[in-house]
């Protein structure tokens, strides 16, 4: 499978989270990402974009409804689930 941006990944998509580019994210922000369960092999899907500028993302992780800024979302790769 190929990994694709969380940015790119079509809505209502299952996925799991890849790889993480900790780097491109601000301390603060990558903190809080892992405080709220963003991590390799979570389960994600995006499910609501604003209508403009797509930023902010709502994505189910977990069991979660949690909206990630676009800068966010390009740091985060998935992979398409199977099923």
């Amino acid at each position: 499978m190929i990994p694709v941006s969380l940015d790119d990944l079509p809505l209502r998509q299952s996925a799991r989270i890849a790889a993480i580019n900790w780097s491109a994210l601000s301390p603060a922000d990558g903190k809080r990402l892992r405080e709220l369960g963003f991590g390799e092999g979570v389960a994600i899907q995006p499910l609501h974009r604003a209508p403009f500028g797509r930023d902010p993302i709502a994505c189910k992780v977990g069991r979660m409804t949690i909206a990630v800024r676009r800068a966010h979302a390009c740091a985060i790769e998935v992979e398409v689930s199977e099923t």
